[in-house]
């Protein structure tokens, strides 16, 4: 054994952290579906009663026109006033002074509401004028029309016909205020387009005089002022016949250089070749260039035949010496004419450039001159200009005035009583308070779920114990003695029977234990489950009361507590009296007998050790039910002397500390840890956990072999007679030696 805990143990794979599925949110809703019910009943239920104690309140609403408060004309010269679009700020400045105390302390007064509300509210006197208007603005809310400038005035009140006198009253008001401010802001433009006429007219005669005196002064003639037609400039006329000139005085200048820069660098065939092609006007040169050319065909011709020293030969070199000559003369004669014509060009620019700007200095000490009254000149026309809008809108400011108009607030749609109450909304109440109640009951079950630090996974087991899970066992699993062994709960312990035969690493190694961190997480129950599944696959097995404190092992068997391993201990009893025989084949029993208070910590005595050596010869397998392990240390010393250990935890029931803390425990007093086995499950309402024991379980209820029903099997050929009760239930289990 202890060789067996010196084994190097394989490291558990950490299992990744994993993120919430949908099936998983599924999972918690049904699981907390009591907490989410109640709460929903709780809110819409509290709604409805006081949805419906409420008292009821009218709403009456008057629709009106607004427009800005402006005249129809500026009080300026700049432009003609065109009355703007809709303005969301002017708007919304409105709302503020429909509600404002200048209009509200105005209805107060005409509808009388401060002894109104006074013996309304059962005040012993008038209201003062601040809390009328307090209740009055309360009752008063103001919103916009969606894209227009109609506004709407609702008031509120418990008597529908009042609701209706406060909303036009409101309205009546607000407008009278409004228009009476139309009024008088039209009347003050009219105002100020006067005076402002009069003062342009006057700076206007001013700035006439001004111009005179500068025409006279300066002895300027302005045509355009006296026959009020403009005339042609010499200057410009001028100017262009520059321009033109130069234009023209340019372009030959371009041409010529570059015709002279491509013939003066070239020898004097190249000359010849080229001079032609660039200057076709030249016929003199081509009919020279056609004489040599005629010449030395002659000369070449007859010079074979006659020899060097005929006199026709000497003739035609003479002949050929002075066509050259005046060839040469010719070409010469040519790129000298292109130079020269090329300074010609030149000159022509120069002067166009030097008239052009001498044209300009005039034209600038004209200017110089004669700025003045030319500005001048434009200050009067800019003051004619102003003074003519002014002048504009001073007409038909007086027209808008004398004309009979509406005012900028309009009443398009009066106010009327409204029989139907606006509040409560009894519809809308009840289905907040259903939609509220339901989103706090789920917010509330996450939030609890969120708190709920206990075991609810699989991979919340192997995530924190970093241990592998080797069965998981359903809800209101029984005893298998008792169910049979076509118990669709059995193959969840058949499935961790197998898992732990896989586990341990030696053959040898036969001795197993359950332990937990609390109470009433089902060890007991698991560790006697499995050992009937090892038994009725054929192994020989014992199982061992070892809880001393709580024994329960023995209730299951109806078997007698009197004598058992306490007995064995104390040396009272030997092996073989101690340990009992059952029903169930295979299995043999040894209760845990009575433990005298003065016997605490019997289990780590030697004759413990020398019971676990003596009964892992006799059996095949042998399993210790333990007591929970934070609680005694019988549990530890159990777990540091058998081949293996398996924790249980039950679902939902303790926070993962403590079964952190547990299994840290096991480790520490170096017992063998094979995995966990997670108990209570309730397969019908956890998803995650169906695919391991669900299948089976509808297997067995549905399948060939019967229907299992809450502890009831019936088989399909008798499905109306139950089975009788096995005689184990009711038969004297007899004390026998096995050995």
């Amino acid at each position: 054994m202890e060789a067996n805990r010196t084994e190097e143990k394989q490291p558990f794979a950490i299992t990744p952290e994993a993120k919430l599925h949908f099936l998983d949110y599924w999972r918690i809703i049904r699981i907390r579906k009591t907490v989410i019910l109640a709460v929903f009943l709780l809110v819409a239920l509290t709604t409805t009663v006081v949805t419906y104690l409420l008292p009821p309140s009218y709403s009456s609403k008057v629709i009106i026109a607004i427009e800005q408060d402006m005249p129809d004309v500026k009080a300026g010269a700049e432009n003609v006033w065109v009355r703007p679009m809709a303005d969301p700020f002017f708007i919304q400045t409105e709302f503020q002074r429909i509600q404002s105390k200048p209009v509200l302390y105005q209805v107060i007064e005409e509808l009388n509401l401060r002894e109104e509300w006074g013996r309304k509210f059962k005040r012993p006197g008038p209201l003062t004028k601040e809390d009328a208007y307090k209740i009055l603005k309360g009752s008063i809310d103001v919103n916009q029309t969606h894209n227009t400038t109609l506004v709407e005035i609702h008031a509120a009140s418990d008597n529908k016909d009042e609701a209706a006198i406060l909303a036009q009253r409101v309205a009546d008001v607000y407008a009278k205020v409004r228009n009476a401010s139309r009024s008088k802001l039209t009347t003050n433009a009219l105002s100020d387009l006067r005076q402002q006429l009069a003062a342009k007219e006057q700076v206007i005669t001013n700035q006439q005089q001004e111009v005179n005196r500068l025409r006279l002064q300066l002895g300027i003639l302005d045509w355009e002022a006296a026959f009020n037609m403009p005339t042609p400039s010499l200057d410009q006329e001028t100017l262009r016949r520059i321009n033109d000139g130069l234009i023209t005085a340019k372009a030959n200048f371009g041409m010529a250089s570059n015709l002279y820069g491509k013939l003066s660098v070239l020898p004097r065939e190249k000359l010849k070749e080229a001079a032609p092609l660039q200057i076709p006007t030249a016929g003199r040169l081509t009919e020279l260039i056609a004489q040599e050319t005629a010449t030395e065909q002659k000369l070449a011709l007859n010079a074979g035949q006659l020899g060097m020293e005929h006199p026709d030969i000497r003739s035609l070199t003479a002949l050929l010496q002075t066509n050259r000559l005046q060839l040469d003369v010719a070409l010469r004669g040519l790129v000298d004419g292109l130079e020269i014509q090329m300074h010609t060009y030149r000159a022509n620019m120069e002067n166009y450039l030097a008239e052009k700007e001498n044209l300009a200095n005039k034209d600038l000490e004209r200017y110089g001159k004669t700025r003045p009254y030319y500005e001048a000149k434009e200050q009067l026309n800019q003051m004619k200009f102003l003074r003519d809008r002014v002048q504009q809108n001073l007409e038909l400011a007086a027209i808008e005035a004398s004309s009979p108009r509406e005012g900028t607030v309009q009443v398009i749609e009066p106010a009327e009583p409204n029989p139907v109450p606006v509040r409560p909304n009894k519809k809308l109440n009840i289905g907040l308070g259903i939609g509220i109640g339901l989103l706090i009951g789920i917010g509330l079950a996450f939030f609890i779920e969120y708190l709920d630090t206990s075991v609810k996974t699989i991979d919340d087991v192997e995530r924190a114990l970093q241990a592998p899970v080797l069965g998981v066992i359903p809800q209101n699993v029984g005893i298998l003695v008792d169910e049979g062994p076509e118990s669709p709960h059995a193959e969840a312990y058949r499935v961790l029977r197998t898992n732990v035969l896989f586990s341990r690493k030696d053959p040898k190694l036969n001795t197993l234990t359950v332990v937990s961190g609390g109470a009433g997480e089902g060890k007991s129950t698991t560790i006697f489950n499995l050992a009937t599944v090892f038994a009725q696959n054929g192994q020989r097995v014992l199982v061992v009361d070892s809880d001393l404190r709580r024994p329960s092992l023995h209730k299951y068997l109806r078997i007698s507590n009197a004598i058992g391993l306490t007995n064995f201990l104390m040396k009272q009893n030997t092996l073989e009296e101690v340990i009992q025989t059952t029903q169930q084949q295979n299995m043999d029993f040894l209760p845990s007998g009575r433990l005298p208070s003065s016997s605490m910590g019997i289990l780590s005595s030697m004759q413990m050790k020398e019971l676990i050596r003596d009964v892992k010869r006799r059996y095949d397998f042998v399993f210790f039910d333990s007591p929970p392990i934070m609680g005694v240390s019988d549990a530890s010393i159990l777990a540091s002397e058998v081949d293996m250990v398996l924790q249980v935890i039950q679902y939902r029931r303790y926070p993962q500390p403590m079964t952190i803390r547990a299994k840290q425990m096991i480790e520490k007093v170096g017992g063998n840890l094979l995995g966990i086995v997670l108990n209570n499950i309730n397969v019908s309402q956890d998803e995650n956990y169906y695919y391991y024991s669900g299948y089976y379980y509808d297997y067995y209820a549905k399948g060939e072999y019967g229907e299992y029903k809450s502890g009831e099997y019936r088989s399909r050929e008798s499905k109306a007679e139950k089975p009788a009760e096995p005689a184990a239930k009711d038969a004297k289990v007899e004390i026998k030696s096995k050995f």
